[in-house]
């Protein structure tokens, strides 16, 4: 799986335009946390490329601010680990720890 690195406040913006173009997913991933590198191996096993969702990878333990502002801009409360689906600049669907699961997206964009 090819993950886009995110690591900066300053990219929300652009991920927030992009998702405009295509839907993307934020991966918020604790590095400290068995059930969030669980979740994470689960999430990319069951990632299928050809849905189109664009997913960025977020290590929250070295950008906790990053994570801070994801809950401000997006209006999502912080859970970790954790996906956010944008489409059209707005968070879409969100889940956290056991409820990650990749299936779940392309169904929230038909929602």
């Amino acid at each position: 799986m090819n993950w886009n690195t995110l690591d900066s406040v300053d990219q929300l913006d652009q991920i927030a335009q992009e998702s405009f173009e295509q839907p993307v997913v934020l991966f918020k991933h604790s590095t400290r946390c068995p059930t969030s590198a669980m979740s994470l191996r689960f999430f990319e096993n069951g990632f299928k490329e050809e849905a189109g969702i664009k997913p960025y990878f977020l290590d929250l333990i070295v950008h906790r601010d990053v994570s801070n502002e994801i809950a401000v801009k997006f209006g999502v409360l912080h859970q970790s680990p954790q996906v956010i689906l944008l489409k059209d600049g707005k968070a879409v669907f969100d889940a956290s720890h056991h409820e990650i699961n990749f299936a779940h997206l392309p169904k929230a964009l038909q929602a």
